[in-house]
């Protein structure tokens, strides 16, 4: 990805999470809300693989998952790191 990318990546998702806290302050439940952000992420992944018509095939869905997957295990080790910095600090 590029910084351009990468930069658009981060900015997009800041713009979810502030969303999502906004349905969050609203009342919505936060499961209801992180339900709502993988049913759509799940439908845009989608869309950006076959359109507007047409579904992923097994395949694709193991293909979705196994990204999913990754970026979750990425997020994952990077809030481990961050914790385990902030014990080191303290």
């Amino acid at each position: 990805m590029s910084d351009d990318q990468t930069q658009q990546h981060d900015d997009c998702m800041q713009r979810f999470i502030d969303l999502a806290n906004e349905m969050k302050d609203e009342g919505v439940p936060v499961n209801v809300v992180s339900w709502a952000l993988m049913t759509s992420s799940g439908i845009y992944s989608t869309y950006t693989v076959t359109g507007n018509s047409g579904g992923l095939n097994p395949s694709g869905i193991d293909k979705v998952v196994d990204a999913y997957k990754q970026n979750l295990t990425n997020i994952q080790a990077l809030k481990k790191a961050e914790d385990e910095r902030k014990r080191a600090g303290s």
